[in-house]
């Protein structure tokens, strides 16, 4: 089996196209902060997690329950979560709660999950 990707046995340079598609493209930065926003749901912890946001608003100790893991593991990735603006929480005396910033969030969990299931 050959593991290389097809490519063009000439090469032929389709200005028109490129140069449209340069027009349309986003500036460097925000694509830069594209990729870094997709790093985050690079975490098997991490998209446990969120899973478990999907759910219910949470603190961090039913998390680590749920998980398995120690308060300190959760907190840390919570804290990523929260950097990327992906999960906010409230505090109710004591205990601070989890829940997901906003619907995008599930929205592109789940478009994610459709696209891997779907190839199975």
């Amino acid at each position: 089996m050959n593991d290389k990707s097809p490519c063009c046995d000439i090469t032929v340079i389709h200005e028109e196209l490129v140069e449209t598609i340069r027009q349309s493209m986003p500036p460097e930065e925000e694509l830069f902060n594209l990729a870094e926003f997709f790093k985050v749901f690079g975490d098997t912890t991490r998209i446990r997690i969120l899973y478990a946001l999907f759910q219910s608003e949470m603190c961090v100790c039913d998390i680590a329950h749920l998980l398995g893991m120690t308060q300190s593991a959760i907190s840390h990735q919570l804290r990523v979560l929260k950097g990327a603006n992906l999960v906010r929480y409230r505090k109710e005396g004591r205990v601070v709660y989890y829940s997901l910033d906003d619907d995008h969030i599930k929205a592109i969990f789940d478009q994610g999950y459709q696209h891997i299931t779907e190839r199975n």
